[in-house]
């Protein structure tokens, strides 16, 4: 008969599993679906790109196979409390670094869009965020604000302001993936480095090995949605 607390602990992985999983999903489909601007990309670029999605569906595609069997082998109730526990810190770990609750690093791109006559619009910088979610990155970092799946940018061309935080030009963009796949979804002609220039600014992306995202966003408590499965 299970303990009290190996029960709890089984609960408290399920849970997080699940919202894991649906989270990886919808990554998964998210990167699926390209935006426009690779029908005017080149063949360099979309090899690069199409290289780079491969690679990250194939990680999302065995993290999801993984995080099913832990879940049903966690359901079938044959974890002790030990592992269940732990399964469940680890996942939360995980899961932590995916809505920004927690500091990430590894390796990726540091973006500097510059906007010295104040044109860049807030649309550019959603426009840098989608391009870089698409080519799988996996944290972002915008100024001091850490991206989170309810971010929103608003305001109007030189006076942007992301989650209620002013941002002030130059514009920072720290993100974490694999950097040529990043550079070169943001080079796409007609995408983000053209709409840069064409607003006025300049923009330089820098391939790193190691690239530290501290910035954290507050944890948030639902009002309404809980985890099935549970």
């Amino acid at each position: 008969m299970s303990r009290p607390g190996s029960r709890t602990a089984e609960r408290i992985s399920i849970a997080v599993l699940c919202a894991l999983l649906g989270f990886a999903v919808v990554v998964q489909v998210q990167q699926t679906n390209s935006g426009d601007a690779l029908a005017s990309a080149r063949p360099d670029d979309l090899v690069q790109i199409l290289d780079g999605l491969q690679r990250r569906e194939d990680e999302l595609t065995a993290e999801i196979g993984e995080l099913q069997d832990t879940l049903r082998g966690l359901q079938a109730g044959g974890a002790d409390s030990a592992a269940a526990l732990a399964e469940a810190e680890r996942q939360e770990r995980v899961l932590g670094i995916l809505t920004g609750t927690l500091p990430a690093d590894g390796p990726g791109v540091r973006i500097v869009i510059d906007d010295p006559s104040g044109g860049v619009p807030p649309e550019v910088l959603l426009a840098a965020l989608e391009e870089l979610r698409n080519a799988g990155a996996e944290a972002y970092q915008f100024g001091d604000v850490r991206i989170g799946v309810d971010s929103a940018f608003t305001g109007t061309a030189g006076a942007i302001v992301l989650d209620g935080t002013p941002l002030t030009a130059p514009y920072t963009v720290l993100a974490i993936g694999d950097p040529p796949t990043l550079a070169a979804a943001l080079a796409i002609p007609g995408g983000v480095l053209d709409t840069v220039r064409r607003a006025g600014g300049s923009m330089t992306t820098e391939q790193l090995d190691d690239v530290t995202i501290a910035a954290l966003r507050p944890p948030r408590t639902l009002q309404y949605a809980r985890p099935t499965g549970g």
